[in-house]
């Protein structure tokens, strides 16, 4: 069987790797949080885009599929890990103080490295996940992570070692949970079925003007209990 490799889809892919890779680098080699973040941004649009060629082009494939899951785990699962890392290494301590202990914890973060990739790996296998998702996306939860280092580079955010800890393992957790998370996908552009996602986007544009930096975060939250709340609903009316 023939594969194409430079497909103008994989070759999307493949620079969202690369944003992903140049943003760890600039994590961990150079502190440099702002900039990781705004690579893992560019990586998240070259991420949407290379679906919507690959469809608009008919050149779907297996190789395109897997290469995006790897792509996804380097750029929303060891970058903002890294994110993190560097974070933990500049906030300060409640309880864990300081020591071989306290720096052996760090590592920690990088779980949601592992938790990313089996969140993919569950992706590519799970035939339910075409309409909405099954669990937080990964570029969800590494916005989440990513922006807390923006936030503390650019606003002096100032957030203690164990809550650092906490939202690795919040978003990790979130990755591979059974919370049924609706996807923004829209049933053509009427109102009527797509009541949910025009809300949602409209409340995050919302939070964006009046919080700035500080809405990624939030609206990220709010994804996650909107979701929850739709699915206890959904259980309730079955």
């Amino acid at each position: 069987m023939k594969v194409r490799l430079f497909t103008i889809p994989n070759l999307l892919t493949l620079a969202n790797l690369v944003c992903g890779s140049v943003g760890v680098v600039m994590a961990l080699s150079g502190g440099r949080l702002t900039t990781a973040f705004c690579l893992m941004i560019l990586a998240a649009v070259f991420d949407f885009f290379d679906g919507f060629v690959a469809r608009l082009l008919g050149q779907s494939s297996p190789i395109g599929l897997q290469l995006d899951s790897l792509s996804d785990d380097i750029s929303f699962g060891l970058l903002p890990a890294s994110i993190l890392y560097v974070l933990y290494g500049r906030m300060p301590s409640l309880w864990l103080g300081e020591g071989p202990a306290a720096e052996a914890a760090a590592y920690a973060v990088f779980v949601v490295a592992a938790f990313a990739a089996l969140r993919l790996a569950k992706f590519n296998i799970d035939d339910t996940q075409r309409t909405e998702f099954c669990g937080l996306p990964s570029p969800a939860a590494a916005l989440l992570c990513g922006s807390l280092g923006l936030l503390a580079e650019r606003n002096g955010l100032v957030l203690p070692r164990e809550a650092v800890l906490a939202v690795a393992a919040a978003a990790a957790w979130l990755m591979v949970s059974g919370i049924r998370m609706f996807a923004l996908k829209f049933h053509g552009f009427g109102w009527r079925g797509n009541e949910l996602r025009y809300s949602f986007l409209a409340a995050g544009a919302a939070m964006i003007v009046l919080l700035r930096g500080y809405a990624v975060p939030l609206v990220i939250a709010l994804y996650v209990v909107v979701s929850f709340v739709r699915g206890l609903a959904c259980r309730t009316n079955q």
